[in-house]
Protein backbone atom coordinates (compact mmCIF):
# COMPACT_ATOMS: atom_id res chain seq x y z
CA UNK A 1 0.00 0.00 0.00
CA UNK A 2 1.38 3.39 -1.14
CA UNK A 3 2.06 5.81 1.91
CA UNK A 4 4.30 9.39 2.44
CA UNK A 5 7.55 9.73 4.09
CA UNK A 6 8.65 13.29 4.61
CA UNK A 7 12.33 15.00 4.81
CA UNK A 8 13.20 17.72 5.45
CA UNK A 9 16.68 19.76 3.85
CA UNK A 10 18.28 23.37 4.34
CA UNK A 11 19.79 25.39 2.11
CA UNK A 12 19.37 28.46 0.23
CA UNK A 13 17.12 30.56 -2.13
CA UNK A 14 18.54 32.81 -5.03
CA UNK A 15 16.37 35.22 -7.04
CA UNK A 16 16.36 38.80 -8.32
CA UNK A 17 19.92 39.52 -6.64
CA UNK A 18 18.81 38.18 -2.63
CA UNK A 19 19.72 35.04 -1.32
CA UNK A 20 17.78 33.80 1.89
CA UNK A 21 18.14 30.23 4.22
CA UNK A 22 15.13 28.03 3.67
CA UNK A 23 14.10 24.79 4.80
CA UNK A 24 12.57 22.32 1.90
CA UNK A 25 10.31 19.24 2.16
CA UNK A 26 11.00 16.93 0.32
CA UNK A 27 7.96 14.27 -0.21
CA UNK A 28 8.18 10.58 -1.08
CA UNK A 29 4.84 8.64 -2.25
CA UNK A 30 4.73 4.77 -2.75
CA UNK A 31 5.38 1.75 -1.50
CA UNK A 32 8.24 -1.40 0.14
CA UNK A 33 9.45 -1.29 -3.84
CA UNK A 34 8.78 1.59 -5.63
CA UNK A 35 7.94 5.39 -5.08
CA UNK A 36 8.20 8.86 -6.74
CA UNK A 37 10.16 11.93 -4.92
CA UNK A 38 8.77 15.28 -5.02
CA UNK A 39 11.19 18.06 -4.63
CA UNK A 40 14.57 16.24 -3.39
CA UNK A 41 15.76 19.90 -2.68
CA UNK A 42 19.15 20.71 -1.06
CA UNK A 43 20.43 17.20 -0.17
CA UNK A 44 20.65 14.53 -2.97
CA UNK A 45 22.25 12.29 -0.46
CA UNK A 46 19.87 12.38 2.17
CA UNK A 47 17.39 12.01 -0.45
CA UNK A 48 18.51 8.56 -1.47
CA UNK A 49 19.22 7.74 1.98
CA UNK A 50 15.37 7.53 2.73
CA UNK A 51 14.58 6.21 -0.85
CA UNK A 52 16.47 3.51 0.63
CA UNK A 53 17.21 1.81 -3.17
CA UNK A 54 13.50 1.22 -4.33
CA UNK A 55 13.39 2.09 -8.14
CA UNK A 56 11.90 5.40 -8.64
CA UNK A 57 9.74 6.50 -11.24
CA UNK A 58 9.95 10.33 -11.33
CA UNK A 59 11.00 12.71 -9.73
CA UNK A 60 8.36 15.50 -9.87
CA UNK A 61 9.07 19.24 -9.65
CA UNK A 62 6.21 21.57 -8.15
CA UNK A 63 8.09 24.48 -10.09
CA UNK A 64 11.72 25.92 -10.95
CA UNK A 65 13.11 28.14 -7.93
CA UNK A 66 16.33 27.00 -7.64
CA UNK A 67 15.84 25.72 -4.37
CA UNK A 68 13.67 23.11 -5.59
CA UNK A 69 15.80 22.50 -8.28
CA UNK A 70 19.28 23.26 -7.73
CA UNK A 71 20.13 19.69 -6.17
CA UNK A 72 17.88 17.40 -9.04
CA UNK A 73 20.49 16.25 -11.38
CA UNK A 74 22.77 14.76 -8.58
CA UNK A 75 19.77 13.68 -6.46
CA UNK A 76 18.53 11.56 -10.19
CA UNK A 77 21.91 10.37 -10.61
CA UNK A 78 22.21 9.04 -7.15
CA UNK A 79 18.80 7.33 -7.64
CA UNK A 80 19.80 5.74 -11.10
CA UNK A 81 19.52 8.31 -13.18
CA UNK A 82 15.46 8.68 -12.34
CA UNK A 83 13.10 10.69 -14.68
CA UNK A 84 12.62 14.16 -13.65
CA UNK A 85 8.99 16.09 -14.91
CA UNK A 86 8.69 19.75 -14.98
CA UNK A 87 6.34 22.13 -16.77
CA UNK A 88 7.87 23.79 -19.53
CA UNK A 89 6.45 27.01 -18.51
CA UNK A 90 9.30 27.22 -15.63
CA UNK A 91 12.22 26.14 -18.27
CA UNK A 92 13.34 29.75 -18.00
CA UNK A 93 14.36 29.30 -14.43
CA UNK A 94 15.65 25.50 -14.93
CA UNK A 95 18.23 26.93 -17.61
CA UNK A 96 19.30 29.47 -15.08
CA UNK A 97 20.69 26.65 -12.85
CA UNK A 98 21.09 24.22 -15.52
CA UNK A 99 21.84 25.34 -18.92
CA UNK A 100 22.01 23.03 -21.61
CA UNK A 101 20.35 19.96 -19.53
CA UNK A 102 16.75 19.43 -20.27
CA UNK A 103 14.85 17.80 -18.08
CA UNK A 104 13.65 14.16 -18.71
CA UNK A 105 9.81 14.92 -19.09
CA UNK A 106 7.74 18.24 -19.70
CA UNK A 107 4.38 18.28 -17.51
CA UNK A 108 1.16 18.88 -18.73
CA UNK A 109 -2.16 19.42 -17.70
CA UNK A 110 -3.00 15.69 -18.68
CA UNK A 111 -0.06 14.10 -17.08
CA UNK A 112 -0.54 11.34 -14.19
CA UNK A 113 2.13 9.31 -12.28
CA UNK A 114 1.47 5.92 -11.05
CA UNK A 115 2.88 4.07 -8.27
CA UNK A 116 2.47 1.94 -5.36
CA UNK A 117 -1.33 1.90 -6.60
CA UNK A 118 -1.90 5.32 -6.67
CA UNK A 119 -2.07 8.51 -9.02
CA UNK A 120 -0.60 11.33 -8.52
CA UNK A 121 -2.62 13.63 -11.26
CA UNK A 122 -1.31 17.37 -12.58
CA UNK A 123 -2.60 20.47 -11.47
CA UNK A 124 -1.59 23.64 -13.27
CA UNK A 125 -1.62 26.23 -10.86
CA UNK A 126 0.25 29.60 -11.92
CA UNK A 127 0.96 32.28 -9.91
CA UNK A 128 3.86 31.91 -7.54
CA UNK A 129 5.67 31.07 -11.03
CA UNK A 130 4.26 30.53 -14.67
CA UNK A 131 4.78 26.68 -14.28
CA UNK A 132 3.86 25.78 -10.62
CA UNK A 133 2.52 22.76 -10.54
CA UNK A 134 0.42 20.62 -7.67
CA UNK A 135 -0.16 16.76 -7.25
CA UNK A 136 -3.45 15.62 -6.26
CA UNK A 137 -3.54 12.15 -5.22
CA UNK A 138 -7.83 11.34 -5.44
CA UNK A 139 -7.91 7.44 -4.20
CA UNK A 140 -6.38 8.24 -0.39
CA UNK A 141 -3.23 8.03 1.83
CA UNK A 142 -2.63 7.56 4.89
CA UNK A 143 -2.73 10.96 7.01
CA UNK A 144 -3.30 11.20 10.68
CA UNK A 145 -4.68 7.42 11.16
CA UNK A 146 -6.84 8.13 8.07
CA UNK A 147 -7.25 7.56 4.51
CA UNK A 148 -7.34 11.22 3.11
CA UNK A 149 -7.09 12.71 -0.25
CA UNK A 150 -3.67 14.55 -0.70
CA UNK A 151 -2.35 17.49 -2.72
CA UNK A 152 0.95 18.13 -2.61
CA UNK A 153 1.05 21.68 -3.35
CA UNK A 154 4.88 22.87 -3.53
CA UNK A 155 5.11 26.95 -3.28
CA UNK A 156 1.49 27.40 -4.35
CA UNK A 157 -0.68 27.54 -1.26
CA UNK A 158 0.97 27.22 2.77
CA UNK A 159 -0.65 27.25 5.67
CA UNK A 160 -2.02 30.85 6.13
CA UNK A 161 -2.30 31.31 2.88
CA UNK A 162 -0.46 31.64 -0.64
CA UNK A 163 3.28 31.73 -1.63
CA UNK A 164 4.97 34.00 -2.29
CA UNK A 165 4.24 36.60 -5.56
CA UNK A 166 6.51 39.29 -4.62
CA UNK A 167 9.29 38.48 -7.08
CA UNK A 168 10.25 38.12 -10.78
CA UNK A 169 7.90 35.97 -12.78
CA UNK A 170 4.91 35.92 -10.58
CA UNK A 171 1.35 37.37 -9.78
CA UNK A 172 -0.48 37.40 -7.03
CA UNK A 173 -3.75 37.43 -9.43
CA UNK A 174 -2.69 34.45 -10.84
CA UNK A 175 -1.99 32.79 -7.48
CA UNK A 176 -5.10 33.32 -6.07
CA UNK A 177 -6.88 32.24 -9.61
CA UNK A 178 -5.24 28.98 -9.58
CA UNK A 179 -6.06 28.64 -5.53
CA UNK A 180 -9.92 29.37 -5.80
CA UNK A 181 -10.49 27.96 -8.92
CA UNK A 182 -8.27 24.56 -8.97
CA UNK A 183 -7.20 23.63 -5.22
CA UNK A 184 -10.04 25.12 -3.69
CA UNK A 185 -12.60 22.94 -6.32
CA UNK A 186 -11.17 19.76 -4.66
CA UNK A 187 -13.06 18.26 -1.68
CA UNK A 188 -12.07 20.39 1.70
CA UNK A 189 -11.04 17.34 3.45
CA UNK A 190 -8.11 17.02 1.11
CA UNK A 191 -4.83 17.09 3.07
CA UNK A 192 -2.16 20.01 1.77
CA UNK A 193 1.81 18.98 1.69
CA UNK A 194 3.42 21.99 1.27
CA UNK A 195 6.63 22.80 -0.33
CA UNK A 196 7.67 24.82 3.27
CA UNK A 197 6.62 24.83 6.72
CA UNK A 198 3.68 22.84 8.09
CA UNK A 199 1.05 20.86 6.15
CA UNK A 200 -2.73 21.73 6.78
CA UNK A 201 -6.20 21.05 5.02
CA UNK A 202 -8.36 22.46 2.29
CA UNK A 203 -11.05 23.04 4.43
CA UNK A 204 -8.88 24.88 6.99
CA UNK A 205 -7.52 27.52 3.98
CA UNK A 206 -10.84 27.98 2.41
CA UNK A 207 -12.86 30.31 4.43
CA UNK A 208 -9.72 32.52 4.45
CA UNK A 209 -9.19 33.23 0.56
CA UNK A 210 -11.04 36.79 1.13
CA UNK A 211 -8.63 37.60 3.18
CA UNK A 212 -5.87 37.20 1.54
CA UNK A 213 -7.16 39.20 -1.13
CA UNK A 214 -8.00 42.03 0.97
CA UNK A 215 -4.36 41.90 2.20
CA UNK A 216 -3.27 41.55 -1.47
CA UNK A 217 -0.34 38.62 -0.35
Amino acid sequence: MARIEHLVTSGTFSLDGGTWDVDNNVWIVGDDTEVIVIDPAHDPRAVAEAVAGRSVRAILLTHGHDDHIRAVRETATLLGDAPVHLNDADRHLWDMVHDGAAPAGTITADSSFEVGGVTLQALLTPGHSPGSTCFYVAEGLEWDGQARPVVFSGDTLFNGGPGATGRSYSSFNTIIESISAVLFALPEDTVVLTGHGDPTSLGAEKPHLQEWIDRGY
